[in-house]
């Protein structure tokens, strides 16, 4: 079984303000279950995790749980609130009570959006944090290479919530040694909090977009592998927004390509077990 662990679903004339810069043309339109289960049969995968895409509202929430209440093969959905509302838990509340809110698994906010590279430090994000570890979800972190010392020291004091870094971190993988050099140090650090995996997802996109090869993302997932080990790492195609650099199918087999040497068991980490774990997806 191979789970997709980070994709998104939107309509364009939901508000999705991010797609209107230049060089995102060609995924400025909308894509909805049709056309994720189109690329879902092409590439062999099974069941998906469906990821807040950047809307930054609670309505959003609606329509992607209600799209997994209605698409089998989505298994779980990590839905967009604002750690720092005192409204955290009623929000939470909220969502579990719409249709398809059974499949809520996680929480993401948009920590990359975020100017200050300490915001997870502050007492009132913390005290989300710890709303949502009671709630039984994972946090997803989207961020900035700079803020991922905080997101280890959040991740640290508060042991009881599952961590989830999105796109490793957002490693600078155009920038070959250099963006590796500088990300390495960071992300091991939060690689070492017990309660943190990481998503093999969303490279392709921080690589030469018109010039990259699987080898270019190579050192960066073998030392992703190194850190976390592949019981704390999962596999994400990013798509649609993958489509800025490659297909569905592309990046599947990108990755599949530079992991380095591993058991079936570890694969099968990679590919399915560490995200069903992670999202305590049902069957």
């Amino acid at each position: 079984m191979i789970v997709d662990a980070h994709h998104h679903l939107w309509r364009i004339e939901d508000g999705y303000r991010w797609l209107d810069a230049p060089e995102l043309a060609p995924i400025r339109r909308s894509f909805q279950p049709a056309d994720l289960l189109a690329e879902l049969t092409a590439a062999g995968v099974d069941r998906t995790v469906l990821v807040e895409g950047g809307r930054c509202d609670t309505a959003e929430a609606e329509i992607l749980l209600g799209h997994a209440a209605t698409t089998p093969a989505i298994a779980g959905v990590v839905a967009w609130a604002d750690p720092a509302d005192p409204e955290l838990p009623e929000t939470i509340t909220r969502y579990r009570r719409l249709p398809g809110g059974e499949l809520l698994v996680g929480i993401r906010p948009q920590v990359q959006a975020e100017t200050d590279p300490g915001y997870l430090d502050r007492p009132e994000v913390r005290r989300g944090l710890r709303t949502i570890a009671e709630a039984g979800l994972a946090f997803d972190v989207v961020c900035r290479a700079d803020q991922l010392a905080a997101v280890a020291r959040a991740a640290r004091e508060v042991p009881e919530l599952r961590f989830v870094l999105d796109h490793l971190g957002k490693p600078a993988i155009r920038d070959g040694a250099a963006g590796l050099a500088a990300w390495a140090g960071p992300v091991a650090e939060l690689a070492a909090v017990p309660n943190a995996t990481a998503k093999l997802s969303g490279l392709v996109t921080e690589a030469d977009w018109g010039r990259w090869r699987p080898a270019d993302l190579r050192p960066f997932v073998a030392e992703a592998v190194r850190l976390f080990g592949p019981a704390r790492l999962m596999f994400g195609s990013d798509w649609p927004v993958c489509r800025l650099a490659a297909g569905y199918g592309a990046v599947l087999a990108a990755l599949t390509e530079v992991l380095p040497p591993l058991s079936t068991a570890e694969r099968s980490a990679v590919f399915g077990e560490t995200a069903v774990r992670t999202y305590r997806l049902g069957s």
